[in-house]
């Protein structure tokens, strides 16, 4: 019921009321198409809407996706780096005592 009220208002609008019925106040075939394709109309803007909004998103996550791919390969190069260093370090300071025996 609802449904035929939307409808309903939609055909009041513009004179489209008097071209979608016949003398008999039934719908013409010609009127009834008209005002699905009027009825669609509504539907099929907002999904190519909501079409556009995804695939903005889609690029979005894409976009994000490469960036954090970028910093972990980033992290994981300054990671290694710091391993290195701490290596040199520890063996470096390993080799301190030694030097200090060698003085005495």
């Amino acid at each position: 019921m609802d449904v035929r009220g939307n409808i309903h208002e939609l055909t009041l609008g513009d004179g489209l009321h008097r071209q979608v019925e016949n003398t008999n106040g039934e719908m013409s075939a010609s009127g009834l198409g008209t005002l699905v394709r009027r009825v669609s109309e509504a539907s099929r803007r907002e999904i190519g809407n909501l079409v556009g909004e995804l695939q903005m998103l889609d690029k979005k996550l894409q976009t994000d996706g490469d960036r954090i791919e970028h910093y972990i390969t980033e992290y994981a190069e300054l990671n290694q780096q710091v391993m290195q260093l701490t290596t040199i370090i520890s063996d470096s300071v390993k080799k301190l005592p030694e030097v200090r025996d060698m003085n005495r």
